[in-house]
This record gives structure tokens, sequence and C-alpha cells, in this order.
């Protein structure tokens, strides 16, 4: 919502990190004092707290093979951060999107979360990722927003590609670390509680609990290692938006439904500056304002048993498990345009944006505003002001058993079996669903209007002479959704790594191995729909106690205008979906003729997505050292062979007829019954591998390395079979059909850096990364019939109302006459299809390897630094991400386009405190705009910043208390399409706050 920051920034960076050089240099030239934050046993300095934290993650970057980065634990059970996601944002080239104000999905280096692979010890993981519940699931993204912080020890970030590590992320590979016990002997613990307050509630408490602790031990003269670790976090907090959809990008020369009017039409004087014939332009199709009531329950375990007989030979078991349910409350006040009586004005092209849209509406029919108007099929009910409402609530849970036996032998030898069996599945676990809508409206808008000259889209509307929108009394039931969504991944994998370590010569060691692993995933969706928009009964169906007056302008501080909405009714949702049931079997005998479970609202599945990968993976690596500058260097060479089994099943639904339910909405029927349609693929990669270092100079490391990353297709894109959309419109249906033939994308990489390890904790590093990425998914559409479907466009009694109302005849228009003239034809508000009516087309969408590459590049330039013993620090990041496909908002959707999505300049400024019993930091990190999205329109997220502090004082040794605040400003969020005036989303943003004490032993 702010002003690209992005040359200011650059220049502040520039000379902070100047100052901080000044520093540096003479602490590199300076005797290193011990730290007063340290504790000293005997001649044994040992560093703790945010320096020690700093310091481990420095060396695993300065010692890895290739460019790695890495967070550590401060110490056991304390991460820098209460969210791994936001921790893993203050590394460079990494940024994060954000879920209810927490972090959630991770981008690096301009890839987004399907391109990036996350391991757990080394172990790859099943995803549990249900994005917005309205289609069947399919992505490979993973959800840090499942894991809490206190039980892990390290994350670790591969940025360039390696031959021992598991494929799959074309921008990285994570891998996330759990303590050991037998890695630090002895007893360890840590207990710690908080209360969270988060600022965004609406209304109620929002003092919220967490509690976490670990436990580590070994006994037996430290022979056996056992350790527990849990979690248990609850939050309340509330996510309000306004929404505004949109319709495809047009020219200004076309003429279709939806389009501005063209000079002759007698709508067109209402159009000022309108878009010219070769200026793209897009008109909003629906807007409204939302209100999220967000109830989320996190609980995280993990426990681990260690059993070392012999000093070579350690066995381990490990049992991980999380739980993630969000709940979600919503309330909104929308309003839709049918593209008819429009006026509007317009910026100049060739990209215009919209400053307003004004549609006009006639009076509804004589009776129909009384508080009691006949059934909507015996008036003209006018156009409609919706009060929508959802409840949902889904879970994700994850469930990792793990076993591993590692051998060192003598003469340099060892070995190592690691297999694990993972689950991870995200469900509704209510009665109603993952993605929900019940519509109430009052009808009679006389005109509405969406203003965009602010960052707020102002949503507007007058009511007919007589029409009162806050008369409970004239609130009527209509359409509704219940969409039903499931996803489940198990991964079983075996893993047998060797290693042979060589004391003397060039060659310094050889890794060998064979990985295995079978990947199962089942997406499944299903839908109850009625779309009975036009009223499912009248008003006095519903009794007006139900529903509750909101208001509007102080759920969005900083952001409300003055002609918005003021107020709106929501509803009591559970007690809403009781009373249409039982007067309309809105669930149990839905218009659509979908199933639902018995006596809930859950859909059952008619799409069911049935996907096993099998991959066997060997790989060599040998490694080499020599001296050159009178300082040792370092090659590694290495090559992964990976063979892919793809079978994929598909349930797909049989329709059976189409009905007519709206002015421009129809809805495909289906018989309840589906089949499963079952198709196989293949393919196979070598990825190579090589990294270089060398060290012209003491503490100075110079690193090349080349190597060959894939990424494998999204679940949706391999699906085996073909699905047609529910809703169609005048022009036709939409529908997909998935390839299970796709091969990987795949990325021949580039990484060079220079880096300075001036002092303890202490660094500077400038990095160039390059990848040619191949094998993008693209899509093509087949113009087909589906299951001999028919539709009344174009069919005898679409004509017989063009004969009798002209050419020029409105939809609605056509649609009354039908339902007039051919009452056999109808049933109540519903058209239904009749002999001589033409087969209806269908766009199929099917994925396809387009032979479309792309290039990016970028800069990584990062500054870690202690200001001697001061127990101050400064760490400054920033990443510059460049490539060469971008999204051109000057050509309409009817040209296709490619386009990388994710790619933003980034950065982080962090200052530090850590001496003595005191810690503190504050954290801005910034995220330039980047492309969200793509397809027939652009998305855009605009760019953002926010402030994170934290502080902490070490009463007694072990008693610590605490301070935390996320978003300390309270930053909002914009997206938005073509034009900056196309916004599609606008969000508050909100501070959250924590305090409480932390004993460790």
């Amino acid at each position: 919502m702010q002003a690209s920051h992005k040359h200011w920034l650059a220049k502040f960076l520039v000379g902070t990190s100047a100052l901080s050089l000044m520093g540096a240099a003479q602490a590199a030239m300076a005797q290193e004092a011990p730290a007063d934050s340290s504790d000293s046993v005997g001649d044994e300095i040992v560093v703790t707290g945010i320096r020690a934290s700093l310091e481990a993650s420095a060396d695993i970057k300065r010692n890895a093979q290739g460019v790695v980065d890495a967070i550590s634990a401060e110490d056991i059970g304390k991460f820098p951060d209460t969210n791994l996601a936001e921790s893993l944002q203050r590394i460079t080239g990494v940024s994060i999107d954000r879920s209810n104000g927490e972090g959630s999905l991770v981008t690096v280096r301009g890839f987004g979360p399907e391109f990036n692979l996350v391991t757990l010890n080394g172990r790859q993981m099943p995803t549990a990722f249900i994005g917005d519940g309205g289609s069947a699931p399919s992505s490979r993204s993973f959800d840090f927003a499942n894991l809490a912080s206190e039980s892990i020890s390290g994350v670790e970030v591969y940025k360039s590609g390696r031959a021992t590590i598991e494929s799959g992320g074309i921008g990285s590979s994570i891998n996330i670390r759990t303590p050991r016990p037998l890695d630090k002997p002895g007893m360890y613990g840590s207990l710690s509680a908080k209360a969270v307050v988060d600022s965004s509630r609406n209304s109620g408490d929002s003092v919220t609990p967490e509690v976490s602790g670990i436990f580590s031990t070994t006994f037996a003269d430290d022979t056996i290692g056992f350790a527990i670790s849990g979690s248990y976090q609850k939050r309340k907090s509330s996510t309000n938006t306004a929404n505004v959809g949109w319709r495809d990008g047009y020219l200004g020369s076309e003429n279709n439904w939806g389009s501005l009017a063209q000079p002759g039409d007698p709508r067109f004087p209402n159009i000022t500056n309108r878009p010219d014939a070769t200026d793209v332009y897009q008109v909003p199709q629906n807007a409204s304002y939302d209100l999220n009531d967000i109830d989320r329950e996190r609980i995280n375990g993990q426990a681990v048993l260690q059993f070392r007989p012999t000093d070579g030979l350690t066995a381990t078991i490990d049992y991980t498990y999380s739980r993630n349910t969000v709940q979600t409350r919503n309330s909104n006040v929308g309003v839709w345009f049918n593209h008819e009586d429009t006026s509007s004005a317009w910026t100049d092209g060739p990209v215009a944006g919209p400053i307003f849209y004004t549609e006009r509406f006639g009076p509804p029919g004589p009776g129909c505003a009384a508080p009691s108007p006949p059934p909507p099929n015996q008036c003209a009910i006018g156009k409609d002001l919706s009060y929508s409402g959802a409840l949902t609530e889904t879970r994700a849970e994850n469930k990792s058993l793990g076993f591993n036996v590692n051998w060192e032998g003598p003469d340099g030898v060892s070995f190592e079996l690691d297999a694990h069996h993972s689950t991870a599945t995200v469900k509704p676990v209510n009665d109603y669903g993952s993605s929900i809508s019940v519509g109430n409206a009052v009808f009679g808008v006389a005109n509405q209007t969406v203003n965009f000259e602010n960052d707020l889209p102002v949503i507007s509307y007058n009511m007919h002479p007589g029409i009162d929108p806050l008369n409970r009394a004239l609130i009527t039931p209509t359409g509704n959704a219940f969409r039903n969504a499931y996803f489940r991944d198990e991964i079983n994998q075996v893993q047998l790594r060797g290693r042979y370590d060589h004391d003397n010569g060039l060659l310094d060691s050889i890794d060998f191995g064979v990985s295995y692993v079978e990947n199962k995933v089942r997406s499944a969706f299903g839908t109850i729909q009625n779309d009975t928009w036009g009223g499912a009964g009248p008003a006095s169906d519903i009794p007006d106690d139900i529903f509750e007056l909101e208001t509007l302008p102080d759920k969005f501080p900083g952001l409300a205008q003055p002609g918005m909405i003021q107020s709106f009714y929501k509803f009591d949702f559970e007690r809403m979906v009781d009373l249409i049931e039982g007067l309309y079997g809105t669930c149990s005998s839905p218009q659509t003729g979908a199933q639902g479970v018995p006596g809930t609202c859950l859909a059952k599945f008619n799409t069911d997505r049935r996907i096993t990968e099998k991959t066997l993976a060997p790989y060599l690596q040998a490694a080499a050292v020599f001296d050159l500058f009178g300082n040792p260097g370092h090659f590694v060479a290495g090559i992964r062979y990976e063979t892919t089994d793809i079978s994929s099943a598909a349930l797909v639904p049989v329709p059976v007829d189409t009905r007519w339910v709206g002015d421009n909405e129809f809805n495909v029927v289906y018989s309840g019954d589906s089949q499963f349609t079952r198709f196989k693929g293949s393919y196979d990669n070598w990825l190579p591998a090589f990294d270089l270092d060398v060290s012209p100079m003491e503490n100075v490391k110079l690193r090349a390395s080349y190597s060959h990353t894939i990424t494998r297709p999204d679940y949706a894109s391999m699906q085996g079979g073909r699905t047609i959309d529910t809703l169609f419109r005048v022009g036709g249906g939409t529908g997909a059909q998935g390839n299970p033939g796709l091969i990987p994308y795949k990325s021949k990489n580039i990484d060079l850096s220079a880096e300075w390890y001036y002092a303890p904790a202490s660094y500077l590093s400038v990095g160039y990364f390059h990848k040619d990425v191949s094998n993008f998914i693209s899509s093509t559409r087949i113009d087909t019939n589906a299951f001999g479907l028919t539709t009344p466009v174009g069919g005898p009694r679409w004509n017989a109302a063009i004969a009798a109302l002209g050419a020029n005849a409105t939809v609605a228009q056509i649609r009354q006459y039908i339902i007039t003239n051919f009452p056999s034809t109808v049933t109540g508000n519903i058209i239904n299809s009749a002999p001589g009516d033409p087969l209806l087309n269908f766009e199929i969408t099917t994925p396809i390897n387009s032979d479309q590459t792309a290039s990016l590049n970028g800069w990584e330039f990062a500054l870690q630094h202690s200001f001697w013993d001061t127990g101050f620090g400064v760490i400054l990041n920033y990443t510059i991400v460049n490539g060469d496909a971008t999204y051109d908002n000057t050509q309409p959707s009817s040209v296709p386009q490619f386009a990388l999505t994710g790619l933003s300049d980034s950065a982080n400024a962090v200052l530090f405190y850590d001496k003595g019993p005191l810690q503190g930091r504050v954290a801005w990190n910034w995220r330039d705009e980047y492309l969200s999205g793509t397809g027939p329109n652009p998305f855009y997220v605009e760019d953002y910043w926010q402030i994170d502090a934290s502080a902490s004082y070490e009463f007694i040794p072990g008693l610590t208390g605490f301070v935390e605040a996320i978003n300390l400003t309270g930053e909002g969020r914009r997206g938005h399409l073509r034009s900056k005036n196309n916004v599609s989303f606008v969000s508050p943003g909100y501070a959250r706050y924590a305090a409480g004490v932390r004993f460790t032993f």
C-alpha cells in the first residue's frame, strides 16, 4: 500500500553498510574482547543468546559446500522468531506470503512456495495445503504455519544444487533440523508461557495463551538419549478486507457482454474518457466488504529416542506431530454487476483504470418490497444488496515416524540408513465444508457504485423509494454453496548413504547413496449449491432476531472513506443453515442434484484425484581439497540420476442436464454417479552439481557453483480426468483435463559469491545468481461439447424471445420472456433444458509443457556485524531479482501470456543488542511489488514492509521475561490487477503483542 521504496532503500542500505564497515574494519584489526553476555567456565568462553545463534549460522554458511544460509536457535527451545516463516524472511533472498497475519509460504530468489522443497532432518516432507478451499487442492507448497518454532534447532536454506540432497526445489531446498539428545549429552530443558494480544480482533477477548516445553536427557554413560518437546498455541484475530472481482481485460474496440458501450450505443454518453480502441481495461464484476474472525489452535510435539552402544554406531527413532486448526467466521456485504445501464470514468491508457463504475436498476414490481412478497417468480424483484456469511473450520495434521542408523566404520568409511513414513492431511472439521457462502439479500437497489480513487475501494448504493436496507423484515434468503475439499499426502522414503573420507592427497571424500520415495496424493472436492439468487423464499421465512447490525468504517482504520457502506446485517450462521435446511432442503435436497453426507452440509466428493509418484534416485559425489594462495580450496563434483513413474486416477462426475438459474447464470446438473479414469506417465533426469571455493586470503572465501535442479508439476495438472465447471454463462462453459505425462520444470543454475568473515559472527557477502528455466507448464484450450449437454442460448425459445423483443434485448429480458411464454419448461424460477436446444460448447483447458524458457538473475548483498563489545550489532541484506518473462498489462485477456511469478526485490535491516541479562532486537522487513498470479489476467501484490521487535531480560540464571511485537506499526496489504485502480483486495494491518516468561535448565 506504500509507494515503492526501492531507490531510497538502496541508498539507505548502502549508507548504513558503509558506516558498519568502518566499524567492521576496526573490529577486524582489534583483539576480540570476551563478551559480557557470555558464561565463562575456566578458560572456556561460552557464547549464548543472539550472538551464539548468529555465530552458529555464520559457521554453517562459511563451511558449507555451495551457497547455504542458515538460522540457528539461540538456545534449546528458543528460536529467534515465534514463526518459522517469519525467521526465514530474515535470510537474504527469502520472502514470505502471510495468511491471517502470520508467515505461511516461502519464496526464494523469486521462486514461489511450490518451487521450494522442504525436508525435515533430510527427509522429504508431505504437504498439507488446502488453499482457498474453493476447488480441489493441488499445491506442493509447504505451509510453515503448521509448525511451531520452539522445537526447532535450526533451518538451512540450500540455494545451489547438490547431488546428495533430495530434488524438487528450483528456488531452494529448505531443511528443518530438530534437536537430537546425544548431540548434546546431559540434561537440558526449557519451559515457556506467554500471553498474546492480537489488536486485529473485531470483538471479544483477544488475549490467548501459548505454552511450550522441551526436555532432553542422556543416561547410561551417555549411550541412551531421550528428548521430548511440545507446544500449544491459541490465537484469536480478525482479517477485514475489501474485495473486488474483475472481468477479463478488454480492448477498447471490443463489443462483448460486460464491455463498455461503443459509440452510437445510447449508453455511450455515460462514459467519461472512454478507453481508446487499442487500450486495455477491466470492469468490476462484484465488490464486497468482508469481516473474518479467526480462531487458530496449533499443537506440536516430538519425541526422540537414541541409542549409541559403541562410539561408531547410533540408532535413532523419532516421531513428529503437528496439528493446526483454523476456524474462520465470515460476514460480508456486497454488490454484483449485470453490466447493462452503466456509467463510468477512466484514467488514460494504454492500461485504463476505472475511477468509478456505476450501474442503475429499475424498481421492483408491485408488492415485491413488502415484508412478505410473493414467490420470486411472480414479480420483478429488482436488484439485490447481498448480506452473506460463512463458517469454515479446517485442520491440517502432519505425522512423521522415522528410523535412522548411522555407522562410522574404520578407515574413514561410514554408512547411514534412514527411513520414514509421513502423512499430511487437511480437511474440514465441521458440518459445512472448506469454502462456504450462505446468501441473503434486500431487493430494490436503485444504483450501486464502486469508486477507485482511494486505497480502499468505496462501495456505495441507493435503494428505490420506500425500501430500507436496514429493515430486517426485508432480508430474503437467496443462494448458497457448500464446498468440501480434502487433501492427503503420504510419503514413504528409504535412503542409504555412504561416505569415504580420505586422509591424504587431492581426494578428500566420496559420497554415494540411493533414495527411494513413494509419494501418494489424494485430492478430493465436492459442492452442494443452490443458485436461488433471486430468492429461495419470502423474507417472512426468516425471523428478524437472527440478524445483528454491524458497522464497517471502524473495521478499516486509516482507510475508511465517508461514502462507503456504513453498516450491514450479519447473522447467526448455524441457526440460519438449520432454518433454510428445514424450509428448502438446502443440504439434503440441493438444486444441482449433488449429494451430501447425511445430516450435514458436507458435499460428497464428485472430484477425486489419486496420484502415485515413485522416484528412484542414486547419486555419486566426490570432493577434492587443494592448496591455493596458501589456503585450502575445495572442489566438489556430483551427479544425481532420478527416474520417476506416475500413475494418476481421477473420479469424474457425470453431468446429465443443464438449467438456467439466473440472468447470466447457468448450471450443470449431475447424476450423482461418477467414474474413474486412469493415465500414466514417466520421466528421468540427470542432475549434475559442481562447487568450487577458494580463499585468496585468510577469512575470505570465493565460491562458484553450477547445477541442474527440478520442480515437479502441481497435482491438478497431473490429474487423470476431465471435469466440467458447474457454472457456465451465455457464451458457453469451461472445464479442465489433466496430463500425467508432464515433465518437471528444469533449471540450469550458476551461483557466484564472495564472503569475508572478518570477526566471529560478523561477515560481509556479495552473491550473484543466474537461472535458465525450461519445461514451463502452459495450457491449451480445446473447444468441444462434453457429455451431450445443451444450452437454451440460440435454441427455439431464445430465438422466439429475440424475434419478439428485438436484437438488442438484454439477457434478463430474454430470460423473463421464456419464463412467461414457455411455462411448461420452467420450474419455479429455473428454466430447464428442452428439445431443440443446441449443444453446449465448453472450453476445456489442459496443461502442456511449453517450449517457453525464462532466465532469472539477481544479486544478494549481506552484512552481519557486531560492534566490538558494546552488545550492539546489525544485520543488513538486500536482494535484487530480475527476470525476462514479465506480464504485459497492455495485452487483452484473449492473448495468452507467459510470465514468472514471485519476482521482487527484498531487504532486511535488523538492529540487535545482546549483553549481560538484556537482549533486544528490532527487525524491518520489506518486499517490493510482485506478480503473484497469471492467466487471462495478472494479479499483483503491492510492496509491503513491517517492523517487528522483541526484548528479554534474565532476572536470575535460567529465568527470563520477554516481550514481543509483530507488525508494530500496523502496516496493511493491497493487491491489484492490470491497473492499480483494478484493486483486488485491501486489508488493514494490526500489531500483535506477546509477553511471557521462560525457564531454562
